[in-house]
Order: C-alpha cells, then structure tokens, then sequence
C-alpha cells in the first residue's frame, strides 16, 4: 500500500492558521460577540467514557447513563432521546437514522439501518401531479402527507439495545422525560430554525400550537416545555414499541399522514399520503455489515447502501490514497477532485440494496479507485457534473457520456457520538430531514414527521443507459448520505465522526479525515478548520474562511468557487467527534461555533 510522503513544511503550514484555540476561533456562521451557550464546551479530554453532540442538554443525558454504568450504546439512545425533545426539528421519533458501532468484547463493527421506507400505497409516480403530469414542486411536496415515510428511528433503539445496550429503553428515555417537563432555554439555533419555518407552521394546527406559541416562534431566553411528548416517552416506556409499530400511537400516525391537520382557513395545499397502521407494523431496522477500507494504514468503517455515505466516503478515501500530498493546497485539490468523481458514482449506482444492484464491491475495490484516480490532473479542475465511471474498466480509461445534476437532498440532520469506559463505540445519525420535517406533528404527541420521501428522486435523473437506483417505491428505503463512521487502528477504535447536512455529509466527513490523517491537525482543529464541499456540480461550495484561505491558489487549477448557500448560508455541516489518545484517555470534540456551537463532555475530565 501507498503510503504519503509529506514534505517537512506540510503539517506547519496546515497549522499555520490553526494556532487560536478552537473555541476561540473565528468561522463561517458566527455572529459578532456570539459564544457558545454558558456550560458548552467544543473539547473535552478525560476518562471514563465521552459523548459529543449538539446540545448541552442531551450530552449530558449521555453522561449520566455512562456515569450510572451503562454503555455506549445506553448513552448514545439517551442523548439521541433528549435531541428529540431539544432538537426537534431534525431529531425526532418521527425519524429515522443510520447506526454504526464498535463492539470492545468481538472488535468487530456493526451497523443497523433505521432509515425511513416508503408506505404499500407508495408508487413510483407519486410526486407526479396527475394534473400536469409534471414532478410537483419541492415546496408542495415537502409539507405533506406524500412526504412521510414510515418511522424507524425507535426500531433503531430497540434493535441497538436487544443486540448491544445493557439498559432498559425506559430507563433511557427518563432524561429526556425531564428535560421536556421541565423545559430548555430556547437559544439562537432554535430560534432560527422555528422562524424558518414559521409560515408553514402556522397552517398546520398541532404544530402551531406547540412551537408557535402566541403565533410567534418562541423568543430566545424563554423557556420551552413539551409535555406532550413528555407523555408519549412515558407512555412508549411503559407499553413498548408496539405501540408506536401497529399500535395505538401507529394509528394515531397513520391517520396524521392521510388527513393531515390543516388549519380550515389555510391556503396551502397539504396533500394527503398512503400511509396506513399496517405500514408501520410491517417496519423493521436491518442489521448491515459496514463498508470498510483501508486508508493510510487505518480502518475506515461506514454505513452500506441505501446510505451512499459509507460508499462514497470509501471511494473518495480510496481515490485520494493513489496520491502523495506534497502541501495541504495540492491535499485539498485531490479531496475535491475525489469528491467530485466519487458522486458522480453515488448517484449512478447507489440506492436501496433491496431493489437495485448495488455494485458496492467494485465501487470500494482498489482497481476501480485507480481508475478513477487517473482521471485526476494535478493543475487542473475537472468540469462537472463529470460521467460516472465504468465498472467493468481496466486501467486508466476516460468514461464516455454525460453526467447528472445532483439530486437534492435536505441538509438537515443531527449527529452524535459515544464512548464508554469498556472501548465500546457509537456514531449515530439521525432525521426527519428538512428543518421540521413535514411540517405535521401528531396531534398531542409532541413530535414532527419526516419528509424522507422527498429524499427519492421523483423523475428519474440519471444519465441516458443509467437506470436510476432512486425512483420511489412501496416498501423502499431512499438514498441517504449519513456517514457515522468509525476508524480503527491496529484493530482498536482511534476516531468516531459524523456529521449533518444532507449530501454534504460526505465531505465533511472526508475533509476531518483528510485534515486528521494526512494534514496533521488535531481532532479539534480538524472540525473547526473550513470547509468546502465538491459534489459533482459546476461550482465548488464553501465556507468563506475557506475561500479567503484557498481560493486564489485553487483558482489557478480551475475551480470554481462559491460560497455555500446553505441552509444556513455559509456554514457546512455541525460535526461531532471522539478521538482514543490511548491509555484510557478519551477527546471528545464538537463544533466550536458553527450552528451556536456543540457540546463535548467526558466522564472524568483530566486535571
């Protein structure tokens, strides 16, 4: 295996604008003055065990379980519990989500696909309006029943905690239990993204009436309490799953999605979907094997189809290692020129493994990436969108045809991470999608529905001879690009990472590798550094530190680029993170400022 040669300047000057503290330091998205809320902190390094997320209040949650002797998996449910109460515009039980574990007792790698799937009455038209016999729109497509695919977030729960947890998911869902009795403190990020959606909010009478109290999103400062999702953690802690799959609250969701409670004197036309109480009795979350590959002498685990992050991560990863890095500009040219190539395959060949023909093996093998790999020039940008590569190539060949637009993927998610004092690991990724899903929250259950549906392509987008592998269809689970990954070295867990943010999970995802791995950077400096994301499309999108940083020098090679316009503009995932320094010690790591900030905890802090 090909191993970098770095000349002797390249981790200086990849640390040259990496000397403020994280904490401190300035990036895209951050407000004069803005700190991160009192009690949050980006970095934490100690013993014991560590959970990093976006919220203060559901980390915490996660030290308690670790500090009360449950284990990763036990903590990783209870902060993703208490991001649906703090974050419930993306976490929500009316989600779903993709798994990915290390296991200290077998050293093995597990992961469990909790991904939404479409309902019996789903067809592959669905989004046609049989009016025009056009795609519908994405605004009208998204606030609606059509959109809601059968939830498999507590699935995700059940199945992690019968296979691996050592606590009751009653027992985990208490803190979060209190937190929605007792309320949070509303901040800027949670206020943002309630007024971002207030226009839509407002049509739908249950979801009015929880987040838009007074008719206004909530004023940063308040205190906000749900105590009807409060009561139906309770009520699933002491009747079980079957009541959400197939039971009475699976009636109550079911019914939602095929008469969603539109206001009378709205205008907006909500439409109605096809999901049915059977739809959610039939659910299951699947055990997957990983993705893996080898990268720079590590093991670089990740999540299977019909996830596309741990495939094209693994492509890209695959792609870049033909390449020896002689400075971080030259690094960050051949990321984006991997990017680029490795999309151009995700949305040719990837989608649910149930219904198309993955070729997962060629697309993570050695051969294809060194084909791919020489399409690469040192000095000059491809133009996108480029042709998918040909799987049955040998040698550097030039693929014929065209390429495809990216398909469009909602940037809105969460991400978490765990680790316990056993060696036991957990990158988690979870969902409903858009900022507030559908818009629909079950009436007095205190919780939004997902929009996944939206995430298939509703015409088919690929190009001429490609059969496209993400058309809708009844009982199938759309492309996702989650990435929660996990990386080994010498058999043993060394980084855990994830991200939100739609399609651009998968080069944050690869950037803090690239950063880690071959630039020299700290995990922390790794998160914080800017970012840019190269998905196939004319432009390359990034953070403006980013441009002021690269962008002359990539220029020269032909990029193009623009800052990212979100949503929120200029500002590239919210990443979390846990490095293994090796006896015993454990950094957790979240976003310094991006998104307000994350929160990093640990059980023991070091002195």
């Amino acid at each position: 295996m090909r191993r970098r040669t770095a000349v002797l300047g390249l981790a200086a000057l990849a640390l040259a604008t990496l000397t403020v503290p994280a904490q401190a330091r300035s990036l895209p998205g951050r407000s004069p003055g803005l700190a991160p809320p009192q009690g949050k902190q980006a970095v934490a390094v100690g013993y014991g065990g560590a959970v990093s997320s976006v919220d203060l209040d559901a980390t915490r949650a996660g030290i308690e379980v670790l500090r009360n002797g449950g284990n990763a998996v036990d903590a990783a449910v209870a902060t993703a519990a208490t991001l649906g109460v703090t974050e419930p515009y993306v976490a929500a039980i009316g989600g779903g989500g993709f798994f990915t574990y290390y296991d200290a007792r077998t050293h093995k790698v597990s992961t469990i696909d909790g991904r939404e799937t479409g309902p019996a009455g789903m067809t592959k038209d669905i989004f046609i309006d049989p009016k025009t016999g056009k795609p519908l729109s994405f605004d009208e497509a998204v606030t609606s029943g059509l959109s809601i695919g059968v939830p498999g977030t507590l699935a995700t729960w059940d199945k992690a905690l019968r296979g691996f947890g050592t606590r009751r998911l009653g027992t985990l869902l208490q803190p979060a239990i209190r937190v929605a009795d007792h309320g949070f403190t509303v901040d800027q990020e949670f206020y943002d993204q309630t007024a971002v959606n207030a226009d839509r909010f407002k049509d739908i009478v249950p979801t009015r009436e929880l987040f838009l109290p007074g008719g206004q999103p909530p004023a940063v400062g308040s205190t906000f309490r749900n105590p009807d999702l409060a009561d139906t953690y309770r009520q699933i802690a002491r009747r079980g799953l079957g009541w959400f799959y197939g039971g009475g609250l699976g009636a109550e969701i079911a019914q939602t999605v095929r008469k969603p409670p539109v206001d009378p004197k709205a205008t907006r036309n909500i439409r109605p979907g096809v999901m049915r109480t059977s739809d959610l009795a039939a659910y299951r979350a699947v055990g997957r094997a990983p993705t893996h590959v080898n990268y720079r002498g590590l093991d670089v685990y990740g999540m299977a189809p019909p996830s596309s992050g741990g495939s094209t991560v693994g492509e890209a990863l695959n792609i870049m290692k033909n390449f020896h890095f002689s400075d971080p500009v030259q690094a960050v040219h051949t990321y984006l020129e991997a990017s680029r190539l490795a999309y151009a395959d995700r949305n040719a060949y990837v989608g649910d493994p149930a219904y198309v023909d993955v070729p997962l093996k060629t697309l993570l093998s050695d051969g294809f990436a060194s084909s791919r790999a020489c399409l690469i020039k040192p000095d000059e940008a491809a133009k996108s969108p480029v042709p998918p590569g040909d799987l049955k190539a040998h040698g550097c060949a030039t693929p014929r045809g065209q390429g495809q637009d990216l398909p469009y993927e909602g940037p809105q998610t969460t991400h978490l991470v765990t680790a316990d004092r056993w060696g036991n690991v957990v990158s988690y990724t979870l969902t409903i999608e858009q900022f507030g899903g559908s818009g629909i929250t079950v009436p007095h259950r205190g919780f939004l529905l997902n929009n996944e549906m939206t995430d298939f392509d509703f015409t088919s987008s690929t190009p001429a001879g490609y059969p496209d592998p993400n058309l809708p269809a009844a009982g199938k689970r759309p492309r996702s690009s989650m990435a929660p990954t996990i990386v080994l070295r010498n058999g043993r867990p060394y980084l855990a990472v994830g991200s939100p943010g739609g399609s651009t999970i998968i080069t944050t995802v690869l950037q803090i590798l690239l950063n880690r791995v071959d630039l020299g950077m700290t995990l922390p400096q790794a998160v914080a550094a800017p970012r840019a994301t190269q998905r196939n499309t004319p432009q390359t999108f990034a953070e403006q530190a980013f441009i002021d940083q690269y962008g002359a020098a990539l220029k020269a090679k032909g990029h193009d680029l623009a800052l990212f316009p979100g949503p929120p503009a200029g500002v590239i995932g919210a990443a979390a993170g846990v490095e293994f320094l090796g006896g015993g010690r454990l950094q957790a790591v979240a976003e310094p400022v991006r998104r307000h900030g994350g929160s990093a905890m640990v059980v023991r802090p070091s002195r």
